[in-house]
């Protein structure tokens, strides 16, 4: 289910204090970051994933390709960072707003 604007607001909200978890390099978007922002979601439910200026692809299209990557939406891209969330099945931290 897509995320609505009050929902991704809110996120971007938490996600402002977070630091980068993850970096993409001058190899671009590979399985190896696909396995490591899945593990980090898994842990946190809300990541911020940096994208190096050396990284060849474009911000826009990692987001589009790495987000259905690790079953996850994405709530902002922002320059160079994007906001990556998933819903943990079990023990969720965060609830997100319910859409009016």
């Amino acid at each position: 289910m897509p995320l609505s604007g009050k929902q991704r607001r809110y996120l971007r909200g938490l996600g402002h204090s977070l630091d980068p978890v993850v970096q993409l390099g001058k190899e671009g978007l590979t399985e190896a970051v696909g396995a490591a922002v899945d593990a980090a979601l898994h842990q946190h439910e809300l990541v911020k994933v940096r994208i190096g200026t050396e990284c060849p692809d474009d911000r826009h299209d990692v987001a589009e390709r790495l987000a259905p990557m690790v079953k996850s939406e994405v709530a902002q891209v922002l320059g160079r960072t994007m906001l990556l969330w998933r819903k943990r099945p079990k023990d969720s931290k965060i609830q997100l707003p319910k859409e009016a």
